[in-house]
């Protein structure tokens, strides 16, 4: 048997139903018996919703008004109803079980699935299997329109039903009309039968995915603007009524391995995705969900993974995964578990363990648990910032994804004693900063943030071909990223001024740039911290004679740049150096180096922008060893290999912070005392400070 479905809500009608996240206010339907093609009672119930303002659409094509919807029942109510009569119609006409049919996907997926997830009650089993009207009359009839362009009402025309839609009431000719399509696919000149229905995931499969996987862009999208604290199965919940693949959700981290509010879904297939994407703007509890195509790479780049260890952790399926932060470094299996304790045990015991680890066998502190059902998970979750040792340990759900994604953050990322290129003079020669009042450039104000420096070379057109070679500065914020604004270097100022006519206002993306001629010096005081606005032009920190640095002794035949410019601009990364027993005594001046192109790529820090060696934003610094100053003033450089020993840089921090506040955050940490002459500019005081015997690493 068939029950025959149909239903509106208080929003849009037709193809868009469910997209706009209105309530059900309306339910119609009959039971039919394929067998013996015969017809139960057709039923009409109304839905009483928590809105009750009609739109436009609604109130025009389904007649109905407030004040009738406000003497109906709750959805709750009216799905107990529903289950009720059908079993007594099944009764009457001798059936026992059956399978609903709507027209189209809409009314399951989009609208009943999402809305009683939302008001946390569970629909009935019936509801996770239907067969789609649409797709069995275009099997049925394969010459007839494409599926998704199908409606009750051309499938009526093409069997040539001659019906009159305004001689019945709003869902009730949308029912009668239906059943009279299916006696006809039923009818001996076709024999249609009624095999393969569509199904409802009950829950979301948890799994991993390999790099060697293929993922079709077709089925991924982009969710953005996710609570920090969602899990793979409340984002799940959101997609509620629609098949995400198995280990489909990935969540996806920023570089501090936190959440960034961000995941990558993949569906089972293209269908899927797309109503997925007319989830856009959606919400999950109080925010909304943007909701984007993205594609199979970026998916993988998030999700995929070639460890072995991994995949062996995650082949335990149907898995509560729980990630742990904060682990003391000594911290063994046997503390975790004893940590956890016996009311939440470990599926496997110490196999459901994933300790995560430098490429030197380090530990980082981040762990990963398996809980065999979502009671242990909930123990576990409740010692979120218990104390283990001396330390709190924060726990979080996680997903498969994410240990993917940990792990392959920290296993590929190389250590710094580990470049492989050598270390060369901060600027070539033939390169230099523009200088001097001839307004020989153009800035860029409004860039998208996504925006690199190909989009800026297709945005130029014609005129990319008298940009000066290196010529492209991406101007970055305090924390390092895109600023939206970008200074270019043209070959003259007629270039400059041409451009500027040209292609100001111009769009990129979606937003219109502003186009500027400016000055060489202009652009040096904001690509140095200065600010460029109609008021004029006000200096970068270094040139306030408050504020200015000591300065970096630096070669003029080597660098080009400042020397306080290279003081304003912080080291990505700092080499210890060869010590002597001299050198602890009297710190030789500091010579500002730059890393090769291909040492940059395993900088783990910002990833910043590759227009080098012209701008300061953009360039690596590296303090040179002392033991390089001799080295670099004569014509041969002999390249400088870091000691063992690991560097971390410290952002965010209080504009306030001393030195004794580093010094106690690094407290029970151990340092070589020897390897800070060359990182900052330091007093004497600073010095011996650093030079004492504490247990601590330095920046």
């Amino acid at each position: 048997s068939l029950v025959v479905l149909f239903g509106a809500t208080a929003g849009a009608y037709g193809a868009k139903l469910g997209s706009d996240e209105r309530e059900l206010i309306l339910l119609v339907w009959q039971v039919v018996d394929l067998q013996n093609k015969k017809v139960g009672t057709l039923h009409k119930s109304l839905v009483k919703a928590d809105n009750l303002d009609l739109s436009d659409q609604c109130r025009e094509v389904s007649g109905l008004t407030p004040e009738g919807l406000g003497k109906a029942e709750p959805l709750d109510r009216v799905l107990q109803q529903f289950s009720q009569l059908v079993s007594s119609d099944l009764k009457v006409l001798g059936r026992s079980s059956y399978t609903l049919c709507s027209d189209g996907q809409l009314l399951i997926r989009q609208v009943l699935h999402p809305e009683t997830s939302k008001k946390n009650f569970l629909l009935s089993d019936c509801f996770y299997s239907f067969y789609d009207l649409r797709k069995e009359f275009h099997t049925c009839y394969p010459s007839s329109a494409a599926v998704k362009d199908q409606t009750i009402k051309t499938m009526a025309e093409y069997l040539g039903l001659g019906t009159d839609e305004a001689e019945e009431d709003f869902g009730v000719w949308q029912v009668k009309t239906m059943v009279a399509i299916i006696f006809s696919m039923l009818s001996e000149g076709c024999n249609h039968i009624f095999t393969e229905p569509e199904t409802v995931k009950h829950k979301y499969e948890t799994g991993p995915c390999s790099k060697s996987e293929t993922v079709d862009s077709e089925t991924v999208i982009r969710a953005r603007g996710l609570p920090w604290q969602s899990s793979d199965q409340d984002i799940a919940r959101f997609f509620k009524g629609l098949n995400i693949a198995k280990g489909g959700v990935a969540l996806c981290l920023n570089s501090q391995g936190r959440r960034n509010g961000e995941a990558l879904v993949r569906f089972v297939n293209s269908e899927q995705r797309d109503l997925a994407l007319e989830r856009h703007k959606h919400h999950m509890g109080s925010r909304y969900i943007e909701v984007y195509k993205a594609t199979g790479e970026e998916f993988l780049k998030i999700a995929g993974g070639t460890s072995n260890e991994v995949a062996q952790f995650l082949s335990k399926e149907n898995q509560v995964i729980i990630r742990m932060r904060g682990l003391p470094f000594t911290a063994t299996q046997e503390d975790v578990l004893g940590f956890l304790g016996p009311e939440c045990p470990v599926t496997g015991g110490k196999e459901g363990l994933l300790f995560v680890k430098y490429p030197d066998g380090r530990p980082t502190g981040d762990a990963f648990v398996l809980f065999s059902c979502e009671e242990y998970a909930q123990n576990a979750l409740k010692k979120h910032k218990e104390i283990l040792g001396k330390r709190y340990i924060e726990l979080f759900r996680s997903t498969a994804a994410e240990v993917q994604q940990v792990l392959n953050r920290y296993m590929s990322t190389p250590l710094i004693p580990t470049l492989p290129t050598p270390i060369i003079p901060v600027i070539p020669p033939p390169y230099s900063i523009a200088a001097g009042s001839v307004r020989d450039c153009v800035r860029l104000r409004g860039l998208p943030y996504t925006a690199g420096i190909d989009d800026i070379l297709e945005f130029m057109g014609d005129a990319t071909g008298d940009i000066k070679p290196h010529g492209v500065h991406m101007v970055l914020n305090q924390q390092g990223r895109p600023s939206g604004d970008a200074f270019i270097q043209m070959k003259s100022a007629d270039k400059a001024f041409m451009v500027a006519q040209k292609c100001h206002k111009k769009m990129m993306k979606d937003r219109y740039v502003e186009v500027f001629q400016c000055s060489g010096e202009e652009m040096n005081f904001v690509l140095m911290g200065g600010t460029l606005n109609r008021s004029g032009l006000s200096p970068p920190p270094c040139k306030l004679p408050c504020l200015s640095p000591p300065a970096y002794a630096a070669f003029q035949t080597a660098a080009v740049i400042p020397a306080e410019a290279a003081a304003l601009y912080q080291p990505q990364a700092l080499l210890p150096s060869t010590r002597t027993p001299q050198a602890s005594a009297a710190a030789p001046p500091t010579v500002t180096y730059y890393p090769a192109q291909a040492a940059q790529l395993y900088m783990n820090y910002t990833a910043y922008y590759p227009s080098p060696p012209v701008s300061p934003t953009t360039v690596g610094y590296i303090a040179a060893p002392p033991g390089a100053v001799a080295a670099a003033a004569t014509a041969t450089h002999t390249p400088i290999l870091p000691q063992p020993g690991a560097l971390v840089r410290m952002q965010g921090l209080p504009y306030n912070t001393g030195m004794k506040e580093i010094l106690s955050f690094f407290q029970g940490y151990q340092y070589a005392p020897d390897d800070y002459n060359g990182l900052i500019q330091l007093s004497d005081q600073a010095r011996s400070v650093l030079q004492a015997p504490k247990e601590w690493v330095c920046l």
